[in-house]
């Protein structure tokens, strides 16, 4: 039986691509060998200037938390205020209230409800402005954060105070980021059930285990400041944000946030003029490290990463005394979170 000869050329590409293959495989190994584990990486970061106001990580992978560390003293289970991430929180219990019937949905009208508070000579869009429209900052409304924020709850009735700004642009128009549309929201959510947005939390996400609210303040009418001033550890805020990278379940499997809630909230609808980030309903969204991530954003540096694609959830609490965007400080956290997910795929599954 005569054997197949191959040309010279052919047999020297197969070389050359056997060897090719070998010299990669081992690069790969090198670059995962030379990598610090997880551990190594967070307690490493204890000594960098860009990151003093840090405060605590933890990474969890596929519903196990596979690192956490406390810096200058503070501890995961320590409370602290998560700023403006509360405003994921609110979104979350606005799904649940839409799906039980509480609500009709993103595009109902928020003036039938708030009717008691609309100013006397009022704007007709006021009529135009909806549930969709306050979680995703496209209200059109003044904002009340930023510079506006003290003028806002300085006021005897802030859901009146905010009614009563004037347009910066037509509903549906240019993401105004305001803390006053989740305040409204939280506002809508009492007038709706009955309830303080508090009892409503610790109803409807009572069941994640480890999730808890320590404190939150509220308006002069008693309503609970939706989307900001709220207290939790930063392992309460994981144990929120694994619901969410579960597809809305908790880990022993009971639905909790509606599974098309969590993909209408991470739908783009606009983006913030500020840093270009896709916002949907109160959730921000961008790539890092080649993932996409949503996130949620506390002044200071509170925040909340989800990466579906690695089944991954980090949280990150900081001191809450300066602001994170201006100072570069947040663009600092995005760098950890890449450095978090590289070091993740250098290791599948194993956080090391």
């Amino acid at each position: 039986m005569t054997r197949p000869r191959f040309h010279p050329r052919s047999e020297y590409m197969i070389r050359f691509a056997a060897a090719l293959f070998w010299l990669l495989a081992t690069c790969s190994l090198a670059v995962a060998q030379d990598r610090p584990s997880l551990p190594t990486l967070l307690e490493a970061l204890a000594a960098r200037d860009d990151l003093t106001p840090l405060k605590t990580v933890i990474v969890a992978r596929s519903g196990s938390v596979i690192a956490e560390r406390g810096y200058r003293d503070n501890r995961p289970s320590d409370s602290t205020n998560i700023k403006s991430a509360s405003k994921s929180i609110v979104s979350a219990l606005v799904g649940i209230a839409i799906d039980k019937g509480l609500l009709e949905g993103p595009e109902q009208k928020i003036a039938p409800i708030l009717k008691a508070d609309l100013p006397a000579t009022q704007d007709p869009r006021l009529d135009d402005i909806t549930i969709g429209h306050l979680l995703s900052m496209q209200a059109g409304l003044g904002r009340m954060s930023g510079p506006n924020y003290g003028r806002w709850v300085s006021s005897r009735n802030w859901v009146r105070s905010a009614l009563a700004q004037p347009f910066d642009d037509d509903p549906g128009g240019q993401m105004l980021y305001s803390t006053a549309s989740t305040h409204l929201l939280s506002a809508i959510l009492t007038r709706v059930s009955g309830k303080s947005t508090l009892a409503l939390a610790r109803e409807w996400l009572g069941p994640i285990k480890g999730f808890r609210i320590d404190a939150w303040d509220r308006d002069p009418q008693g309503i609970y400041l939706g989307g900001n001033q709220m207290a939790m550890s930063a392992r309460s805020l994981l144990a929120f944000g694994e619901v969410y990278r579960n597809g809305g379940k908790t880990a022993e499997g009971r639905q909790v946030v509606p599974a098309q809630w969590i993909a209408l909230s991470w739908q783009p609808r606009t983006n913030s003029r500020f840093s270009g980030d896709i916002y949907g309903y109160g959730w921000f969204q961008r790539e890092i490290a080649g993932e996409t991530v949503h996130f949620a954003w506390g002044y200071g540096g509170q925040m909340l990463y989800i990466v579906p694609a690695l089944d991954l959830t980090v949280a990150m609490t900081s001191e809450e005394s300066g602001p994170s965007a201006r100072t570069g400080y947040r663009d600092a956290l995005h760098l950890l979170l890449g450095d978090i997910i590289d070091t993740v795929k250098a290791a599948p599954r194993l956080g090391e």
